[in-house]
């Protein structure tokens, strides 16, 4: 009867603990992702990411309640801690990269340092990107089978895991606009208020609706070098359409100094000057 009695006190006690905790769970679980959906529509998260989110998010949970339930009804907390503990460094080594991954995955879809369309650049690769999953960032390449800013259409697959440990560059992080520039050397004997005024031009001609949206003008820096001067046309464009834009403007400057005789390019080059004519030559 003692034993019994023991007994039923033990399983009665255990059983409510493990009721409690379980009721417990269900309304921290509740408020909790009730919270999170809100916090989603606010960010804008697309279903698809709201979708793998909410299931890692439940199965996450439903671990958790497990763990006390078990805690609940063993009625030795310390022997089921170190039992867990011992089971989490395992799972630890084994589950490293992906584990990292998933926290990489979740960075992104609360942090949102880039979305999807977003022109970056992370682990030294350029593209857009296209998809973002629980392993991968995956990107649209920019450049890299040809030279310049242009889609190549081979798609490059960034493991999550690396995102923490890589600078990530963003484009269009606060505007769809960035300042580009088109670099020209002419000679010290150019006029340079009529090169500045080709330069100026040739901006307006092709960037003309970017300046209406963005109320910015070409401007344009000067340098010195040893063999001329260095004139930097900075203006600016789509980050997506950057290669166009510099080559439409160089055409056009290309054309006008053409066509100018008061400009005229600068390139590295040596003159030799021989003053006293032929006679000097001689001696």
């Amino acid at each position: 009867m003692d034993f019994a009695t023991y007994f039923g006190s033990f399983f009665n006690r255990t059983t409510f603990v493990g009721i409690l905790f379980l009721f417990g769970i269900a309304i921290l679980y509740h408020f909790l992702t009730k919270a999170l959906l809100n916090h989603f529509e606010e960010k804008g998260l697309k279903s698809d990411e709201r979708k793998n989110f909410l299931l890692f998010w439940r199965y996450g949970w439903y671990g958790v309640g497990i763990l006390l339930v078990l805690v609940g009804f063993s009625g030795s907390i310390a022997g089921l801690g170190i039992s867990a503990a011992f089971l989490g460094l395992i799972m630890g080594w084994s589950l490293q990269a992906p584990v990292t991954g998933l926290a990489g995955w979740l960075m992104v879809i609360l942090k949102r340092p880039f979305k999807i369309g977003d022109r970056i650049i992370i682990a030294g690769i350029t593209g857009d990107v296209i998809d973002i999953n629980l392993t991968h960032i995956v990107l649209n390449q920019v450049g890299g089978t040809i030279g310049g800013e242009e889609r190549s259409g081979r798609a490059v697959l960034v493991p999550n895991a690396t995102l923490f440990g890589q600078i990530i560059f963003n484009y269009m992080s606060e505007s769809d606009y960035l300042l580009d520039e088109v670099v020209i050397n002419v000679t010290f004997e150019s006029d340079m208020d009529e090169a500045n005024r080709i330069l100026i031009l040739s901006a307006h001609e092709v960037t003309s609706d970017v300046i209406r949206k963005t109320n910015e003008q070409p401007f344009i820096r000067t340098e010195i070098m040893e063999y001329g001067v260095r004139l930097r046309l900075r203006y600016k464009a789509l980050a997506k359409d950057r290669q166009r834009t510099t080559s439409e403007i160089s055409s056009h400057v290309l054309k006008w100094f053409k066509d100018s005789k008061k400009v005229a390019f600068a390139y590295p080059h040596t003159e030799i000057v021989y003053q006293g004519g032929i006679k000097a030559l001689c001696e």
